[in-house]
């Protein structure tokens, strides 16, 4: 028997599926065997709706951390909500998780090298190979219409998309790239901003897919000036790609493709997809209603209003509010510690130096 025979083996029996309250959007844990992965492959996640047949696929991959050590600490659930929006409009939602990133097999090859001389090109195409064997095993899923795919990407993972495209698998239509580029190593600072722009500029050479970019004008990786060479470059060797520069957003709008910028990204995904005759359903499948749990008691109103959304949220996830009525919320974490942890810091950076934070709920347990 083959080690990919014993893969799947393995696979069908550690998959797990998590059907939401109104069972109108499945949640399914997977792992994609792929090349130089192991017996680990890709971690990923489902989120498709519950309907019989294959729908169209949406592949889904994420950004890079500034902090090398906080790569083990991903997870694809740290996309899922936005994954929820694309099953909500028809689409069966793979988040992939590249080499070296969480629980998913196989070393980090994404490095560009030195800050003065990057490898932006290579880098990014180490990131396409994990992304075309993911697709090629993903057509073979029952619940998955490859022959009809668009591919979204954040940051390193819209860059990865811009490389998709210039050696594109059959069947992807189009392509959204949020903030998309490498190399930011602090804020407002990116290394080697030129070798950059011409490595969207090389792959404008060959692609041709119609794409949507967004970024926002206070992202702190990728500024507005810098995201617009990127898009002149691209463009003038040939690519296709739509560029919307949406306004500011939050403390850092490399943040925007997020749940709580959904009211602002949504329609200009919506716009796109309708103009390449890509929408899906003429109406939205609904959200999961949160499971009937009552907000710890003495929870500030701030964070009250955030709560049923909070029940939403996908594991390992936690609510820290501050004596003063501030709160900081973290999901899709690897452990519940994780979560604590990065709530406490969200908490604290949303509240003032002398007001204290605490752990509220953990998961969805109210925490005294």
């Amino acid at each position: 028997m083959s080690w990919k025979a014993v893969f799947v083996m393995t696979l069908a029996i550690s998959v797990s599926v998590v059907q939401t309250a109104a069972q109108t959007i499945v949640t399914q844990e997977l792992r994609i065997p792929t090349k130089g992965t192991g017996s680990k492959g890709l971690d990923a996640l489902m989120v498709r709706p519950n309907e019989p047949g294959p729908h169209p696929l949406a592949l889904f991959t994420h950004g890079t951390p500034r902090e090398p050590t906080d790569r083990s600490g991903m997870t694809p659930f740290g996309l899922q909500p936005q994954a929820m929006e694309f099953a909500r409009r028809g689409w069966t939602v793979v988040v992939v998780l590249r080499r070296g990133f969480g629980d998913s097999g196989g070393s980090y090859d994404e490095e560009s090298h030195s800050c003065a001389n990057p490898d932006y090109v290579g880098a990014t195409k180490e990131s396409v190979v994990d992304l075309r064997a993911a697709v090629a095993y993903l057509a073979t899923l029952p619940e998955i219409d490859a022959s009809r795919m668009i591919s979204v990407g954040i940051s390193t993972g819209g860059l990865a998309m811009v490389g998709l495209t210039a050696d594109p698998p059959p069947g992807l239509l189009a392509a959204i790239s949020f903030a998309g580029g490498r190399g930011s190593r602090a804020p407002d600072m990116v290394c080697n901003p030129d070798a950059l722009v011409d490595a969207f500029a090389t792959f404008g050479k060959k692609s041709r897919i119609p794409m949507l970019w967004v970024y926002s004008e206070n992202d702190h990786f990728f500024g507005p000036q810098l995201a617009q060479r990127f898009h002149q470059a691209f463009t003038r060797a040939g690519g296709n790609a739509t560029f919307i520069l949406a306004p500011p957003f939050s403390n850092d709008g490399h943040h925007l493709f997020s749940r709580s910028g959904t009211s602002i990204w949504a329609p200009m995904v919506d716009t796109f997809l309708q103009s390449q005759k890509l929408t899906l359903r003429a109406t939205l499948l609904p959200l999961p209603e949160p499971p009937n749990i009552e907000p710890p008691s003495g929870l500030p109103d701030r964070a009250r209003a955030e709560f049923r959304n909070y029940l939403t949220l996908p594991p390992h996830k936690a609510l820290a509010t501050s004596e003063q009525g501030h709160y900081g919320l973290s999901f899709g974490r690897r452990t519940d510690k994780d979560a604590e942890n990065k709530a406490l810091d969200n908490c604290k950076e949303a509240a003032p130096k002398k007001d204290r934070c605490k752990i509220a709920m953990l998961g969805d347990t109210p925490i005294p």
